[in-house]
């Protein structure tokens, strides 16, 4: 046998070798490995719900039925949640460790519930509350909220609803008067609040509180946007959270051109 054709056999022989070793190795992952802690789910098998109990946290999530027209929202809204929810429990484990143990009190507890909003042709709403209770005076709550382009299958936010560099100090007075109203149906007597100044609490800006659309009186259509206020942002935690509904009219001359059509007429009481 020449050098050449030795050399050649070997190689074959090593090919052969490394072959054989790679079928017993496992198949590496086609992505990127997902981050540590979160819920890989198929979006077609995403489920409705979660909960887990631990001694030093009760955890547990519900979604809404309707959801499930949105796949790839559903699948990612619930890896989010999950991951939230397994983050407090770290930390209520956490908490707990540093203090010295239990000292005779439950479980920490946190809840997210999400329930629709409005939706037209183009865009899906939700609402997502989270609702915490870890031993203090009393449990606190917050709002988050999901506007989805059902078309580009993506979240969106204030800033593509409305058009680019649009002023929206018309939409925050709005936002502010429709404040104001629900305060004086709760106490006649409430305390007004207002943008900039004194006062206790200031109004939200509209382009950072959380919102929803608002079902509008025409089929198809969103006649408005739900703002969501938690506790203790516009008056005392006994007042308790404020969902305010601000009329398409007020700032339809601010949104974007790809979603104007999307709203419409008068928002429902």
């Amino acid at each position: 046998m020449t050098p050449s054709t030795r050399a050649l056999v070997l190689s074959l022989a090593l090919a052969a070798t490394l072959a054989g070793c790679n079928r017993d190795r496992p198949a590496e992952p086609a992505g990127p490995a997902p981050a540590p802690g979160a819920a890989v789910t198929p979006a077609a098998a995403a489920p409705m719900a979660y909960e887990s109990k631990t001694p030093y946290a009760e955890v547990s999530l519900k979604l809404p039925a309707a959801i499930k027209t949105q796949p790839d929202l559903h699948a990612a809204l619930y890896a989010r949640s999950v991951a939230d929810l397994r983050a407090f429990t770290e930390g209520a484990q956490a908490d707990r460790s540093e203090a010295g143990g239990d000292a005779g009190l439950g479980p920490y507890a946190k809840s997210i519930d999400i329930v629709p909003g409005a939706e037209t042709g183009k865009l899906f709403s939700l609402v997502r509350t989270d609702y915490e209770n870890t031993g203090g005076a009393h449990p606190n709550s917050a709002y988050r909220s999901v506007l989805w382009d059902k078309a580009l299958k993506r979240e969106i936010t204030a800033a593509d609803l409305f058009a680019k560099g649009a002023n929206l100090s018309s939409l925050d007075a709005a936002l502010c008067a429709a404040v104001n109203v629900e305060k004086r149906k709760r106490d006649p007597g409430a305390q007004t609040v207002a943008l900039t100044g004194g006062g206790d609490w200031t109004c939200p800006r509209a382009a950072t509180t959380p919102f929803v659309l608002a079902q509008g009186a025409t089929p198809g259509k969103a006649g408005g946007l739900v703002f969501l206020i938690g506790p203790y942002l516009v008056g005392l935690y006994a007042e308790g959270a404020y969902e305010v509904t601000v009329p398409q009219s007020a700032f339809r001359s601010l949104l974007a051109p790809a979603y104007a059509d999307e709203f419409g007429g008068a928002p429902k009481a």
